[in-house]
């Protein structure tokens, strides 16, 4: 059972919502919403909570530093025990370098850092409070024992190069989705960023990207289209004999961003069996609310970096980095984060940021265009998502006591959580098991 959110946090979602109308009955308001509240615990400590993409350091896998501590990473063993989040879903995350072995090399080095680290944690430094799954069994098994549950996503089939045999030896090690690209074309599949300048490396799936989607079908591993082109999520519906998802990716409707699915992709989605896990990232949530809060936080920022003498990068400059110029200036900006964050709560008029009821608005769309199975729900914590009310982990239950202000019921909130990804990876892994046999 997931511990009791904390008492704090309860008067404050109870303020913020004392003052709606009545809904359910004619009662106190007072009442009502402390009755809405403790009913939406329940359904939060019933279903099983599963987030398909939390980014690792592994400098935050180590024996001296690690997640049964309360790090400032926003998933933590901690903040996932306090906010009741049962699985993450730690990505094997490398950003987009040069096509060339060299490039190659260094990137499947990278992914390994990252496999092992996530092995390590689950093996060695907290075994008695976490495991690894492989299958949906597995979650539901781990999930009644009392512990946390791990799985493992790969974004960016970069480290993959030339070797598809490297595709069976990251589902070995327990990768269970992959996306074939990232921020940048990959020699497996033209990234969604080609929608900037109109240049395509491969016009959606390289060749080599067409035999990747069959191996991950035989295996048993989902292909995830959250990154990869439009043109690319085209050519793995029409050569993938498994259902496929969007791991963090909301609706483009709602917010004009290449990142997110439009309504076409999402009709094709639905046909496919697949599912679109929202994501709680600003941007991709609402344009208008993201920049207006960046702008000034950016500013905030600005005085914080000049005063530790730290030049100020935005998102093209630092993809611009090479691989270790990028992990150097991020291990720089876990420092000064916590100094902009705890700066702008005390000053006067900051823009209200994106928030949980943003999120919430990209579900409700979703699930009114392609239905309630196809829906699932993702964070992209520590790899640029937090939103207000979902800032990290430890605030996992305002998601669902959101849900179940707009009138979703228990199996629906347990279908968005887990449910849908889950039939979803059951039914990747059946596939495997006829394509197999």
């Amino acid at each position: 059972m997931k511990n009791t959110i904390l008492s704090l946090s309860l008067i404050t979602l109870f303020m913020s919502c004392k003052n709606e109308k009545k809904t359910m009955t004619e009662n106190d308001p007072k009442q009502d919403s402390i009755a809405l509240i403790e009913r939406a615990k329940a359904i939060h400590d019933r279903v099983i909570t599963l987030d398909t993409h939390c980014d690792i350091n592994v400098k935050n896998f180590t024996d001296s530093i690690n997640y049964t501590q309360n790090l400032s990473s926003q998933v933590t063993l901690p903040k996932m025990d306090q906010g009741g989040l049962d699985v993450a879903w730690f990505i094997v995350y490398t950003g987009q370098d040069e096509l060339t072995d060299k490039g190659y090399k260094n990137a499947y080095d990278n992914a390994m850092d990252k496999f092992n680290a996530i092995h390590k944690l689950v093996n060695d430094i907290a075994p008695d409070q976490i495991e690894l799954a492989l299958t949906s069994d597995d979650v539901r098994r781990i999930v009644k024992s009392g512990k946390k549950v791990a799985m493992i996503g790969i974004e960016n089939g970069y480290p993959v190069g030339k070797d598809i045999s490297n595709v069976e030896k990251f589902y070995d090690l327990g990768g269970r989705y992959m996306s074939l690209s990232h921020n940048g074309h990959s020699q497996l599949s033209d990234s969604n960023t080609g929608e900037a300048d109109s240049i395509w490396l491969h016009n959606g799936l390289s060749d080599l990207g067409k035999k990747v989607i069959k191996e991950m079908n035989r295996l048993g591993m989902m292909v995830d289209v959250s990154h990869p082109s439009k043109e690319a999520m085209r050519d793995m519906i029409e050569l993938s004999e498994a259902p496929i998802i969007a791991s963090h990716s909301s609706a483009r409707a709602l917010c004009d961003h290449s990142r997110n699915l439009d309504d076409e992709q999402l009709m094709w989605l639905k046909e496919n069996g697949g599912v679109v896990q929202a994501v709680a990232f600003g941007a991709y949530l609402n344009t208008e609310k993201a920049e207006k809060y960046a702008a000034f936080k950016k500013e905030v920022a600005l005085t914080v970096m000049d005063s530790m003498n730290v030049a100020y990068l935005d998102w093209n400059a630092r993809n611009e980095l090479s691989l270790e110029e990028r992990e150097a200036y991020y291990q720089v900006l876990e420092k000064v984060n916590p100094i902009v964050d705890a700066k702008l709560k005390t000053m006067e008029n900051v823009p209200h940021g994106v928030s949980v009821s943003d999120l919430v608005d990209h579900i409700d769309y979703m699930v009114n265009k392609i239905g309630i199975e196809h829906v699932g729900i993702s964070s992209d914590f520590d790899g640029g998502g937090g939103i207000e009310g979902w800032s990290d982990a430890s605030e996992t239950f305002n998601v669902t006591l959101e849900l179940v202000k707009r009138g979703y019921t228990e199996e629906q909130i347990g279908l968005l959580w887990s449910g849908n990804l889950l039939r979803v990876l059951d039914e990747v892994q059946a596939v495997a098991k006829k394509l197999q046999s």
